[in-house]
């Protein structure tokens, strides 16, 4: 049986539990010293082994995006040219900003409805602020970012010191902030904004110089490599499992193959999108503050158990409202990007994003991507397979005409594929006495 590799510090794996024999040799020490021939064969035979015993993972996921792009590729050969994969990759921004959000609230065993009405609400306040009263762009821009913190910390408040449930707390700030948008908005109705300003160049901004999406590759292929050989070694001197050096150069491989093929691609149209960058360094700041950080650690605990979290001394409240005013900020952000990609704001796009296809989308990326809807197991970067996977069915579709009304039960079927795969995995976890 593979060793976990997901969800976070706590499941890297442990001693062995009461009653066992000795210590349990993983199938990473196992690896440990062996030549890579051997290495690879018992590596494939662990992710087979993973896949029967019902554990979720990226590669099953890799490999639903891939069916996806060869289905569509076959029904129209513009699916994968680099002008579509280009703008798919800035379509999937504004929704990966809400759905990294929407991590955080899952972690903790939580959930936010409200996030769609909140981006929907900082775009609003946003042209409001800068059209109508003349408010220089940077600081409407703080103010709507701003807005998204204090809504969140709302939120948080109800739910962690007053007790109202997550779910009816958020569903009624859906109501609410929604209403609050087209109230902004008024009379006046769309607003269009400043096509050559901060918030639209925010989608529209490529580096063209060819050096610049080579260099993010190299440095997050680099990035991976020596992150994954200081856990080796760290893991190593403390007696925990780890993986061998020649797995390590695998991994690094292919993500190298990865990252360089999506960078060539880029190139071959307009360059490195600007909103993709953005993107990326949040993702990598995100996901260094859960798994690197003793803040982080706090989520995941609390989110594999409330009363063990406060036996620990962690302040349960605390975390909660922090963990909503993170939804609430990278909610506002994502509306920006939203904003910014229509160059406008207007009510039928504060409606949509309140109650329509943002907050679904938010909610599927991350959960294809593998955060648990149970809360404790997941990270930011299952985002960007999980967001990819939505804004491709949407891509395609849109090449082929198809109704946005079986775009919604294509969607929907996805994600509850997604929770029932996490359901099972969780049974089947169960079954064999793993938390």
């Amino acid at each position: 049986m593979a060793v976990s590799r997901g969800g976070g510090p706590h499941r890297d794996g442990g001693p062995a539990g009461p009653g066992s024999a000795g210590p349990v040799t993983t199938g990473q020490e196992r690896r440990a010293g062996r030549g890579w021939q051997d290495s690879l064969r018992e590596y494939a035979l662990e992710v087979r082994g993973s896949v029967r015993e019902g554990e979720r993972g990226p590669l099953l996921v890799i490999a639903g995006l891939i069916m996806i792009w060869i289905v569509f590729q076959g029904l129209d050969d513009k699916f994968l040219s680099p002008r579509n994969l280009s703008n798919l990759s800035v379509d999937i921004v504004g929704t990966g900003l809400v759905a990294v959000g929407i991590v955080f609230v899952l972690l903790i065993r939580e959930i936010d409805l409200s996030v769609g009405s909140v981006s929907g609400l900082a775009g609003a306040a946003f042209a409001v602020l800068n059209v109508n009263h003349g408010v220089p762009e940077w600081l409407a821009v703080i103010v709507a970012v701003a807005a998204g913190t204090a809504v969140g910390a709302f939120h948080g408040i109800f739910h962690a010191w007053l007790g109202v449930p997550a779910f009816v707390v958020t569903l009624a700030g859906l109501l609410i902030w929604n209403g609050l948008t087209l109230y902004l908005l008024g009379a006046s109705g769309t607003i269009n904004i400043d096509e050559e300003g901060l918030v639209a160049s925010l989608t529209s901004r490529h580096f063209d110089d060819d050096l610049a999406a080579y260099a993010v590759a190299a440095l997050g292929t680099a990035g991976y490599f020596l992150a994954a050989r200081r856990r080796r070694r760290r893991h190593r001197a403390t007696g925990m499992p780890y993986l061998p050096g020649v797995e390590i150069w695998m991994r690094t491989g292919l993500l190298a193959v990865v990252a360089f093929a999506a960078a060539y691609t880029l190139n071959r149209f307009q360059g490195l999108p600007l909103a993709l960058l953005i993107f990326l360094v949040v993702l990598v700041v995100s996901d260094y503050v859960l798994r690197r950080t003793r803040y982080g650690r706090r989520v995941y605990a609390l989110g594999g158990g409330v009363e063990a979290s406060r036996r620990a001394g962690i302040g349960v409240e605390r975390v909660r409202v922090a963990m909503f005013m993170v939804s609430g900020t990278l909610a506002a952000v994502g509306g920006l990007f939203v904003a910014s990609g229509l160059t406008s704001a207007s009510p039928t796009t504060a409606r949509a994003a309140g109650s329509g296809m943002l907050l679904i989308n938010a909610i599927a990326a991350a959960v294809i991507g593998g955060t648990s809807l149970f809360g404790g197991r997941g990270s930011p970067w299952s985002v960007l397979l999980g967001v990819v996977v939505i804004q491709s069915i949407a891509s395609g579709m849109g090449l082929l005409g198809v109704q946005d009304a079986v775009q919604f039960m294509i969607t929907g079927g996805v994600l509850l594929a997604a929770v029932a795969a996490d359901a099972l995995s969780r049974r089947s976890q169960a079954r064999r006495g793993r938390p």
